[in-house]
């Protein structure tokens, strides 16, 4: 059992590594997996690296089966995902339909073709994290809640013939009716019931991972779905914003991180931010 105020970090492929973990010991799963073909986080086994958006779909139910698994009976999953274009030709900063191009910036390149799929043509917006969400939802995850994260400073683009994008989206998943969700953690500067949109800007890590989400997002899934003392768990932990929030929140933590550079820069982080117990 892990020890109050604790975080621990597994390295290897979430879909074994979470065979690990003790079943029903989680309270709830807060994450952030890698968006299909947007960068190489150089490993042969990652996520997101698949000829098609089809098999990184069945990859993600594949972990979060693992998930459900860990979690208790009233747990959540908080899921954060990314959408993508379809695009045929050009090379480059090529997108969410390429494959795997090692890059000094993480960024795939290469010559894009439309994935032969869902009936999607040159220029469609995939929609990819409906396609997760239904996915899981068949999977036997009861799908609660899209929240929309507007991004106070989103990344720059180019585009000329549509809305540039600003938001993604978080879906709460239970693993059954009666989950836990604790309303009055997070509530809207009025005292209201918290909304389905979120405006939340950006901030450091103080590591060189190439995708880390705000803290604020974090903190807010772990207060509503957790308990001081909880285990919150992230099967793709990154920089491990997770576990940081989820430690100052008083919970335990454990985090799964494929790469063992970015596992070891996560543990230097939470050990220099918190100096709290680390699991090695």
């Amino acid at each position: 059992m892990l020890a109050s105020n604790t975080v621990q970090i597994l390295v290897g492929d979430s879909r074994q590594v979470l065979g690990q973990v003790e079943p029903g010991t989680v309270q709830c799963c807060v994450t952030s997996p890698p968006y299909w073909g947007l960068r190489d986080y150089d490993h042969g086994k990652q996520i997101g690296a698949e000829s098609s958006p089809e098999g990184y779909v069945s990859s993600l139910v594949a972990v979060f089966q693992g998930v459900r698994r860990a979690l208790r009976d009233n747990g959540t999953l908080w899921l954060n995902v990314g959408d993508g274009y379809a695009r045929n030709g050009g090379t480059g900063r090529s997108g969410p339909n390429a494959l795997v191009g090692n890059t000094k910036k993480l960024i795939q390149q290469r010559n894009c073709k439309v994935p032969n799929c869902w009936g999607l043509k040159d220029r469609d917006l995939m929609g990819l994290p409906w396609r997760i969400a239904f996915a899981l939802q068949e999977d036997g995850w009861l799908l609660r809640s899209k929240i929309t994260w507007i991004k106070k400073a989103p990344m720059p683009e180019s585009v000329k013939n549509r809305p540039s994008n600003a938001t993604e989206e978080l879906f709460l998943f239970a693993k059954n009716p009666n989950y836990y969700y604790d309303s009055r953690a997070v509530r809207e500067k009025s005292g209201a019931n918290l909304r389905n949109y979120w405006i939340l800007g950006p901030d450091s890590s103080g590591v060189p991972h190439p995708a880390v989400f705000p803290r604020e997002l974090a903190r807010r899934c772990i207060l509503l779905g957790s308990q001081p003392g909880d285990v919150v768990l992230d099967p793709f932990s990154g920089s491990g914003t997770t576990g940081v929030v989820a430690a100052q929140s008083s919970r335990r933590a454990i985090l799964v991180e494929l790469n063992s550079v970015y596992a070891q820069q996560s543990r230097s982080r939470i050990a220099q931010d918190l100096q709290l117990t680390m699991i090695l």
